[in-house]
């Protein structure tokens, strides 16, 4: 190294370890092995760099350090595209510490946007993060993006994994990134980043690295310049372990009788949502503080029940794969699977929350039977498939030829799959070119494509052979860190001589009849619970003001927390429309072109079932109904129905004053176009002043259940003790 070469490298050094002891809070914190390397490729020699290390190594460091030091050197902001919202939270509280001026737009801080925007523009700005999702939104993308990759210092891919072709965690609008890189500046650095990386998947993100506008250069080719750092991904605080009983409620009551005995507080993963509803239920019933956690919540209610676990105000979080990602807490005790993921990959980048702070922490595995079959249904419900895709294709075809957009409801009415897999789809199709999004529509873009048979196959394959991997950890006798280590093809793993391979059983197996009854109890009880909204979405206040004036202070809430006094109580659906059984029958009666028809008999009588054994703290003594805007004659007749049955005072229907909007949007917009909607008849407002009695508030359905909440608010405040909600179904 010359004199002026080593000059320059100690004064990187110099600036580096500064701002690492700013960052840490700690005066004497060193760089882990690799970190000032992969800091010092992007800032001095302005390379390309993918880290492949595992959680907790302190990759955020690496492009935070990296951020301000680009800054330092007149570069302009960095962007970094991050997949969670909790991660961005993270995130940002992190970089503040070291003095980055971060920001990051959402769906749940839109009233922040234009000062943001602003912040750019003035180059006040140290950091930008997005979601990848942000990437196909028409607005960002002609507006906001050309600005960015002007100035861009530094451009950060987080969880790159995400890259990788329906891998675990499959993002669609990961595959976007390449367009942004190819409008790059030239040497402007790029940063991916990973804990949960085979050789496949670093040959995948090489690749997009590399993209040039046209071409994916090979990583054999000799101008593959990347700077790779790879770190062993062996974790020794971990002990592994695998437990097999034989039936769905063992798993459940194993739960019941022993969760109290594991260290601290940690995270219990589902396979669904309603398996993370209905074992939350059961151990709050068992008596453990829990909640559930998943997809499905908005980003208020995840980020109180991040912070509950964070903070050991509950035992643990039963969550869904959503909970992933982005969350830290590195005292967490132990991570326990109720039922397997279908690759190790993913079950690396969920047990890897454990133990990040701590010497020991336990990892336990509770596969299931039915395991095979929801790895099935999901890999085929989210593969797109030729005839699907046609049938979308060529309504978006016809409607563009006529000069219309379509919404996602209209084409749920000519294709036979779940929103979810449709959005999915359409975000497939988008980041191909076939189809655009305008505003909450769609339309066909009129290019050329061709369903790509041969890349679905090998996808399909790929599938396959990881879940045979899932499949082989599960039933090994070998060290069960060193089969993890090898099938993420890190070769440095040595025995662990902890799991339960290694070190035999570590965890009880035996089940009390107490444990068995009350898991059997609590399977058994009729209906599905609908959890009452406990926060107010954010920016809600901004948004209301703007739309409805100030005139109203009063009326609008001015704390996230939405007051216990204004809340609804735990309430009730029938079943869940993705469920069997009435879940099949509820599909066909919500189905957007199905007739408007009274409640049967046959539904009236399970509604009243799911009454019967609804553990009321306060029983209901009025019914109040939620008008319909889609099936009236449905909405009408159940409430009516169910206060002539259960011999309620009937207090009829609170009034729809203006139809709901923002049906499809995010929580805030969702919160506030039904905000003002719905207004209390003066008969009934002066029988809740009188009276105070507790109402069972019956709807049709319930979504996103802003309605229920804004709804058992009004009632709350006119003088209702308690409010109820009870839908038939619930999406």
């Amino acid at each position: 190294m010359s004199n002026y070469s080593q000059i320059h490298h100690d004064e990187l050094y110099t600036e580096a370890i500064k701002l690492l002891r700013k960052l840490t809070g700690k005066n004497d914190a060193a760089f882990h092995r690799g970190q000032y390397e992969a800091i010092e490729a992007l800032v001095q020699h302005r390379r390309k760099a993918l880290v492949i290390e595992r959680t907790g190594w302190g990759k955020s460091a690496v492009y935070f350090i990296a951020s301000l030091l680009m800054r330092k050197r007149g570069g302009g902001p960095a962007l970094i595209i991050s997949p969670l919202l909790a991660l961005m939270r993270d995130q940002v509280q992190a970089a503040a510490r070291a003095g980055v001026k971060a920001a990051t737009i959402n769906s749940s801080n839109i009233t922040e946007w234009d000062e943001i925007r602003q912040q750019l523009q003035q180059q006040t700005l140290d950091v930008l993060l997005i979601g990848p999702e942000r990437l196909n939104n028409p607005d960002f993308y002609e507006h906001w993006l050309p600005e960015l990759v002007d100035s861009l210092g530094l451009l950060v891919i987080d969880e790159a994994h995400c890259i990788s072709d329906w891998g675990h965690d499959f993002r669609p609008d990961y595959r976007r990134i390449r367009e942004v890189i190819a409008q790059l500046k030239p040497n402007t650095p790029i940063l991916a980043t990973t804990a949960t990386a085979n050789q496949r998947v670093i040959e995948d993100i090489a690749e997009q690295l590399n993209y040039s506008g046209n071409t994916l250069k090979n990583s054999s080719e000799q101008n593959f310049d990347i700077f790779i750092l790879r770190g062993p991904l062996s974790r020794d605080s971990l002990r592994l372990g695998v437990l097999h009983l034989k039936e769905s409620t063992e798993r459940i009551a194993w739960l019941v009788e022993h969760l109290k005995t594991l260290t601290g507080s940690g995270i219990i993963y589902t396979l669904t949502v309603s398996a993370a509803e209905d074992i939350a239920h059961i151990l709050r019933n068992a008596g453990y503080a829990v909640q559930s956690y998943s997809g499905q919540m908005s980003v208020e209610e995840r980020i109180e029940a991040e912070e509950a676990l964070r903070h050991n105000t509950i035992k643990a979080l039963v969550a869904t794969s959503a909970l992933g990602m982005g969350f830290d807490k590195p005292d967490m005790g132990f991570v326990i699977h109720c039922g397997a993921p279908s690759s190790l990959i993913a079950y690396y980048q969920q047990v890897g929350r454990a133990g990040r702070g701590t010497d020991n922490a336990d990892v336990l595995l509770l596969p299931g039977a039915e395991d095979q079959d929801i790895w099935e249904y999901f890999a085929t419900a989210s593969m797109p498939t030729e005839e699907n895709t046609s049938i979308v294709l060529n309504v978006l075809e016809k409607a563009r030829e006529q000069g219309q957009t379509l919404t996602l409801s209209a084409l749920e009415t000519v294709v036979d799959i779940r929103r979810s897999n449709l959005e999915l789809l359409l975000k497939v199709l988008a980041v191909e070119g076939a189809v655009r999004r305008v505003s909450n529509r769609w339309v066909a873009t009129g290019a050329p494509w061709t369903y790509d048979a041969e890349r679905y196959r090998k996808v399909a394959q790929t599938r396959q052979h990881e879940q045979e991997a899932m499949l082989s950890y599960i039933s090994t006798s070998s060290c069960r860190m060193v089969y993890m280590a090898q099938q993420l093809d890190d070769t440095t793993a040595t025995k662990c001589g902890r799991c339960d391979n290694c070190a035999g059983s570590w965890y009880p197996q035996q089940i009390s009849s107490y444990a068995h009854e009350t898991t059997r109890n609590s399977l058994q009880e009729a209906g599905v619970r609908i959890e009452p909204r406990r926060m107010w979405p954010s920016g809600l206040k901004k948004l209301l003001e703007q739309k409805i004036g100030t005139g109203k202070d009063s009326e609008i809430p001015s704390r996230a927390k939405i007051a216990e006094e204004e809340r609804a109580c735990q309430g009730r659906a029938l079943a869940r429309l993705t469920d069997i059984g009435w879940g099949n029958v509820l599909r066909e009666i919500f189905k957007e072109d199905a007739e408007d028809v009274e409640v049967s008999s046959e539904l009236g009588q399970a509604c009243v079932k799911v009454l019967s054994q609804w553990d009321w703290q306060n029983r209901p003594n009025v019914v109040i109904g939620v008008p319909s805007e889609h099936h009236p004659r449905l909405a009408f007749s159940l409430a009516r129905g169910l206060a002539q049955t259960g011999r309620l005072h009937d207090l009829g229907d609170i009034q729809l004053v203006q139809p709901t909007s923002y049906a499809q949007g995010n929580s805030v917009f969702r919160c506030a176009g039904v905000w003002d909607a719905y207004a209390i008849p003066e008969p009934m407002r002066v029988f809740l002043q009188t009276h105070h009695p507790s109402v069972l508030l019956v709807s049709d359905s319930v979504n996103s259940r802003w309605s229920t909440t804004v709804i058992a608010r009004q009632l709350r405040r006119a003088g209702a003790h308690s409010v109820y909600p009870f839908a038939l179904a619930i999406s």
